[in-house]
């Protein structure tokens, strides 16, 4: 009931800031949502490395979220897995927004090194240095090391949201070097919208997805841009419908506070539940 160009697309992210939900809530959500028959669309249960530990480890699908110091990562991901928590990728900042991001990069080479299978999403600030660092990245999978990109898309702040012209020129990067990457923050509907509350205009994740299909057939900036810029589904629309049975191309997915929200999206266009019939 989920077509194929929206499996996995949504982590659920309710364990994130700010949370109002305990671990052990979170987890019985979890397992509500990936035992229903939406399941095909929910990704890991994303885990802050600095929640665990305080009590039993979950026996979950986890994407675990490094916001302890990076040192420290390593040492986590062994206790965890040690445990018995199922961890599918790790997520970890390498720099804050204006550093020169290839310290972290390299740290984060030497833990995919060690950690063999484990995949990896460097989160990499959209501004200086950043083409830098996605080569640094396509050089690392290269030489079979599993990283790949994650960037933010939103905040509390204007600057952290990219225009149309700016995330599609870093998706077209991420296309021209073959980097599967993740988007974080700002992607609360489908489609391009400005929130009433804070003025700040959140790029929507079927934007996203179609703006990537249209990167990888070859799309050039302009075009990539002009379906991120898209304020009505109805540009959207029959490119997903063209293209749901194919495996999503590049954009690996994004984390959603509630995931029934997304999935309502969906749902209300016809894109997944049958709509598509």
């Amino acid at each position: 009931m989920v077509p194929p160009l929206y499996a996995g697309l949504v982590d659920d992210a309710s364990l994130l800031p700010p949370s109002p939900i305990g671990l052990a809530d979170a987890v019985s959500k979890f397992d509500e949502h990936t035992g229903s028959w939406y399941s095909d669309l929910i990704g890991s249960l994303l885990v802050p490395a600095s929640v665990v530990g305080a009590g039993p480890v979950p026996q979950v699908r986890a994407g675990l979220i490094g916001d302890v110091p990076a040192a420290n990562l390593p040492m986590t991901v062994e206790k965890l897995r040690a445990a018995g928590m199922v961890i599918e990728h790790v997520e970890a900042p390498v720099a804050r927004r204006g550093e020169d991001p290839q310290p972290g990069l390299a740290g984060l080479r030497e833990f995919a090194a060690r950690q063999g299978d484990l995949q990896l999403y460097a989160e990499i600030p959209l501004s200086w240095g950043l083409l830098a660092a996605l080569d640094t990245v396509a050089e690392a999978r290269a030489e079979g090391l599993p990283i790949a990109p994650k960037f933010r898309v939103g905040g509390l702040a204007a600057e952290l949201f990219p225009t149309p012209v700016e995330l599609a020129a870093v998706i077209c990067a991420c296309r021209d070097r073959e980097l599967p990457f993740k988007l974080a923050a700002g992607q609360r509907h489908a489609t391009r919208h400005t929130d009433p509350e804070t003025g700040f205009t959140h790029h929507g994740f079927l934007n996203v997805l179609i703006a990537t299909v249209a990167a990888a057939e070859g799309g050039e900036v302009a075009e990539v841009a002009e379906a991120l810029a898209a304020t009505h589904p109805v540009p959207l629309v029959e490119p997903a419908r063209v293209h749901r049975a194919v495996t999503r191309p590049l954009f690996v997915g994004f984390g959603a506070a509630n995931v029934v929200e997304p999935l309502t999206e969906l749902v209300r266009l016809g894109l997944i539940n049958g709509g598509y019939e």
